[in-house]
């Protein structure tokens, strides 16, 4: 039972940084929190540990992308700001 307890802890967690992680979400925090809902909704029947597991380290290659995707929005912003596209000739 102890292990039950401390994978609902896991998955409540994963969960809250999904979440927060969404609300930058490029098509939004509202469609994000829906599919993101659906998603663990459709998992919640799950008792196998293994299975659990699985689906943890699933979601957490998605935090990871999701953090790849935002730095490398906030790189291409930061490169628009202060490089322009027009090469001068010296």
């Amino acid at each position: 039972m102890k292990m039950a307890n401390n994978l609902r802890g896991e998955v409540l967690n994963l969960y809250k940084n999904l979440l927060y992680l969404g609300r930058d979400y490029p098509k939004g925090a509202d469609y994000f929190k829906r599919h993101l809902k659906n998603v663990f909704l459709k998992n919640k029947d799950v008792k196998d540990p293994e299975k659990i597991k699985e689906l943890i380290k699933r979601g957490e290659y998605v935090m990871k992308e999701l953090e790849a995707l935002y730095f490398l929005r906030k790189y291409r912003a930061m490169k628009q700001r202060y490089y322009s596209d027009n090469k001068e000739i010296n």
